[in-house]
């Protein structure tokens, strides 16, 4: 393996953790400030619409269709035509995107309908929860512009990206985060519906997002003024590439809104228990998934353009083993400290103990699927990096058609538990039918040594997750302990955790060497 991939890895690792540590800070702050009530519903749901977007077009669709196509014109063209790329890019697709903002921000009463069915019927009736209808309709007006703003974010940090220039990027969603919780701070108690405060910052952080990254995309040489170029040969490719692929890697994320439609006809909390479980999970899938996804898009693209199969083939089998080294025991340990880590993090102010217990029932449903939505993130690019947009994009149709089956059968009786275990059983059915067709292309497939280097993992896993079972307290010890004892408390166990879980792989035999000897960069 060449070091440049590893090194980028830890580099985009490094930039997201501190992302998503910020993330969770920004979440202590939420919690304590609206809870888990009927104001904290309303928030996420106009939250999840635009971070839904930014999955799309700064994690997902957007760059899955650009950076392939940018490799190409780099390795074939030079430089000069990766400009005049950008340049008809950004004029084209802004157009389209900024009418679409547009759009949004105009309709947000109709998006409010389409995806909180629930509170628009309350709000026909004049029920007793017709408010969050009328503020979700607010809400969106202001938060739906972050469209606009990270639209631009992602293609700027897909520039950086092809050019190995991966940390910028990587560290802009900091801002975001810093833009939440100042105007929780500041902004809230100035204002008469507290709440929208928290709208305002998403929009704030979208603005000095794009302002962020603008600086080292002129240092880089590829800032330009844009050019209309809707029919030029590389942004109709890029456009009948990106057009599927909205809905192909973006499946996980329309389950979530559909959930969300579903749980709004639920009890009051289920959507916000729904959003602080899910944003846990974003932890680790964010901290390695999406990092390692990141990285070797520009790779494999590469890979592709230079037709080196083995390479390709290798890099995917790399960054298998390299999320599973990590996935796996996440998910294990969010399943058993689920309680301790929520307690911890939000059991203040309007979040209480009950929300606690609400939210970690979630958190387990959705931790069964945590390492599926990694590979998910790791496999998915092995078709785009090959342009080939059709099979992730029908696998996508087949998990979203599940999910809504799984949905209809578990929530009757889990509620919005259930919604969460459908949310994990498609996203497992999409990682396999994803590995099924890539093996079937005979792009890559799993080697006995990666099977057993699997099997090792998932060993270790469970011995350390019976060691944090053994030395985790009962819950109503747990509360018993001041927050600084749980912090040294919760601290302590994960210390121990780690330490055990990778002392077995060494006694399994598991080194370094076999992340080396598996898996292949470019150092271009």
């Amino acid at each position: 393996m060449s070091d440049k991939l590893l090194k980028s890895g830890l580099i985009v690792s490094a930039m997201t953790l501190i992302s998503r540590v910020l993330g969770l800070i920004r979440d202590v702050v939420v919690a304590n400030f609206i809870g888990a009530g009927a104001a904290a519903d309303v928030f996420f749901f106009a939250n999840r619409i635009p971070n839904f977007l930014r999955r799309l077009f700064a994690e997902g669709a957007f760059s899955q269709a650009f950076v392939p196509v940018l490799a190409e014109v780099k390795a074939k063209h030079g430089d000069d035509a990766v400009r005049l790329l950008i340049a008809k890019v950004t004029g084209s697709l802004g157009a389209v995107v900024t009418i679409v903002t547009l759009i949004g921000v105009i309709a947000s009463p109709i998006v409010a309908m389409l995806f909180g069915m629930g509170w628009f019927i309350e709000w026909l009736n004049d029920g007793p929860e017709q408010h969050k209808f009328e503020l979700a309709s607010v809400m969106l007006k202001i938060t739906f512009p972050y469209l606009w703003f990270v639209s631009l974010v992602a293609l700027s940090g897909a520039i950086l990206n092809t050019y190995n220039r991966f940390a910028v990027a990587a560290f802009t969603p900091v801002f975001l985060n810093i833009a939440i919780i100042a105007c929780a701070i500041w902004l809230a108690p100035t204002l008469e519906v507290p709440a929208l405060a928290l709208a305002w910052g998403v929009f704030i952080g979208g603005v000095i997002q794009l302002l962020f990254q603008l600086p080292f995309l002129a240092k880089a040489g590829f800032l330009v003024m844009p050019k209309w170029g809707w029919h030029d040969e590389h942004v109709v490719k890029i456009r009948k590439l990106m057009l599927p692929a909205l809905f192909g890697v973006s499946v996980s994320q329309i389950n979530l809104l559909l959930d969300t439609v579903i749980a709004s006809f639920l009890l009051t909390g289920a959507v916000s228990w729904l959003y602080y479980s899910d944003r846990l999970i974003e932890f680790p899938l964010g901290l390695f998934g999406i990092a390692i996804a990141t990285v070797i898009l520009p790779n494999l693209s590469r890979h592709h353009a230079g037709e080196n199969k083995v390479r390709f083939s290798q890099t995917l089998d790399w960054s298998l083993r390299f999320v599973a080294l990590f996935g796996i025991p996440a998910m294990a340990g969010l399943m058993v400290l689920g309680k301790p880590i929520i307690s911890l993090l939000f059991m203040r102010g309007e979040f209480s103990q009950h929300d606690v217990l609400m939210v970690s029932h979630s958190l387990v449903a959705y931790s069964l699927g945590l390492f599926s939505y990694m590979l998910i993130k790791v496999l998915a690019p092995g078709f785009y990096a090959r342009q080939d947009i059709k099979t992730p994009v029908r696998i996508g149709i087949i998990a979203m058609v599940a999910n809504m089956v799984f949905n209809l059968m578990l929530a009757p009786f889990l509620s919005y538990v259930g919604l969460a275990l459908a949310t994990s059983m498609s996203a497992s059915l999409n990682a396999f039918l994803l590995y099924r067709g890539l093996k079937l292309a005979q792009v890559y497939q799993l080697t006995k040594a990666t099977w057993l280097f699997l099997a090792k993992l998932v060993l270790a896993t469970i011995l350390m997750a019976a060691l944090l079972y053994w030395q985790t307290p009962s819950f109503s010890a747990w509360l018993l302990l001041s927050f600084s004892q749980q912090a040294m408390y919760l601290s302590g166990l994960c210390i121990a955790a780690v330490l055990v879980y990778f002392v077995l792989l060494l006694l399994f035999g598991i080194r370094l060497s076999h992340f080396k000897a598996n898996s292949i960069a470019e150092s271009n």
